[in-house]
């Protein structure tokens, strides 16, 4: 297994990123329609949204790699508010069943791509020059923590999978820099 020090490869983060795909299935396949539109532990969204969230995200991540793929420059807002908009009109019920299908896909897509493909994939998004590694790297992120957005709220004693925690956690600094919000009220974060 990756160790903090190493690079993690193509092949160990798809395979994280699969076994994640797979919780989400075996979590939101169960779910009934009431449930599926009742809360996740994401206090804006609903199990549903999170799907969504997911879902919308696989497709953009497919944009991502196409950009990469043809040496073109990543999309913008302009190719990523009509795929949002088109998942935030979806039912709670579509927004989870399509998020598992969308999912699938991009995976699968990832899977398809060569030995060369993968390892001459770049792409400058986000400050930087990204590998398809990374950009793997970046979606594990979203995918593992949104799954357990969903997770924790059927099961409390859920925890983030250990394996994608391995892979991103050294990735905190320049996501907290991104996405960290002051607050007025200092809090301690336990990892």
């Amino acid at each position: 297994m990756t160790t903090l020090a190493d690079h993690p490869t193509v092949n160990e983060t798809l395979a994280a990123l699969r076994r994640s795909h797979d919780r989400l299935v075996a979590a939101l396949e169960g779910l009934t329609d009431t449930q599926v539109a009742g809360p996740s532990y994401d206090d804006d969204w609903s199990i549903g949204q999170v799907a969504s969230h997911l879902g919308s995200g696989a497709e953009i991540f497919g944009l991502f790699l196409d950009a990469g793929l043809s040496e073109t420059a990543a999309p913008g807002i302009e190719q990523i508010q009509p795929i949002w908009d088109r998942w935030n009109a979806k039912s709670p019920a579509e927004q989870a069943r399509d998020a598992i299908s969308a999912d699938a896909a991009f995976l699968n897509r990832l899977d398809s791509l060569t030995a060369d493909e993968r390892r001459q994939w770049r792409l400058d998004m986000f400050g930087g020059e990204q590998t398809l590694a990374s950009l793997l790297r970046m979606r594990l992120a979203e995918h593992a923590l949104h799954t357990w957005d969903v997770l924790v709220v059927l099961d409390p004693a859920e925890a983030v999978a250990a394996d994608a925690v391995e892979l991103i956690i050294d990735t905190l600094p320049g996501l907290v820099g991104r996405a960290g919000k002051p607050t007025e009220v200092p809090f301690t974060v336990h990892v």
